[in-house]
């Protein structure tokens, strides 16, 4: 199911990045599946009881990959859109801070004997599962703000991060 949500997943960042209504249109859909496909075997292998390092490293960088490309990808899909070279410095700093901000959780999480997670959500929900709504901007133009705003969050947390790190 991994390998599955790789593959969905580029392939939604590929469209994002090459554009245009139809593309977008099928980049959301593949998206929203490959989130699924996580989330789903996520819960197969708690339930089953079939945890592995391997297949942790392999859904957590899988998850580091895909989730990082999205933003590189829009600010590719802006650019080609005429926003500017604004969009391409956006999207590799929001790729790059995704990535680092990634390795630096499971660094922090790796640290912790009980494994508590470095970002914890509140009411069922986990920070991640905002990464759901990420079509719905994409549909509704709103990708530029979204963009905007995931460059400038994700570098705060990822110096957050840095800092608890560092501070052990």
């Amino acid at each position: 199911m991994t390998l599955l949500r790789l593959v969905t997943g580029v392939l939604a960042c590929l469209l994002l990045g090459i554009g245009g209504g139809r593309g977008e249109f099928w980049s959301g859909v593949l998206w929203l599946s490959s989130g699924f496909l996580d989330r789903a075997d996520g819960e197969l292998v708690r339930v089953g009881k079939m945890q592995s390092r391997g297949g942790h490293l392999f859904d957590y960088f899988t998850n580091v990959a895909v989730n990082s490309g999205f933003f590189l990808a829009a600010g590719i899909n802006l650019y080609k859109a005429g926003a500017g070279n604004w969009s391409i410095r956006a999207g590799v700093l929001a790729c790059a801070a995704m990535i680092a901000c990634s390795l630096l959780a499971e660094a922090c999480e790796s640290e912790v004997a009980t494994r508590k997670h470095a970002g914890r959500g509140g009411w069922g929900f986990q920070p991640d599962d905002a990464l759901y709504l990420l079509p719905l901007f994409v549909w509704v133009h709103w990708l530029a703000p979204i963009l905007a705003a995931a460059a400038v969050v994700t570098s705060v947390i990822t110096v957050i991060f840095l800092a608890k790190y560092l501070s052990r």
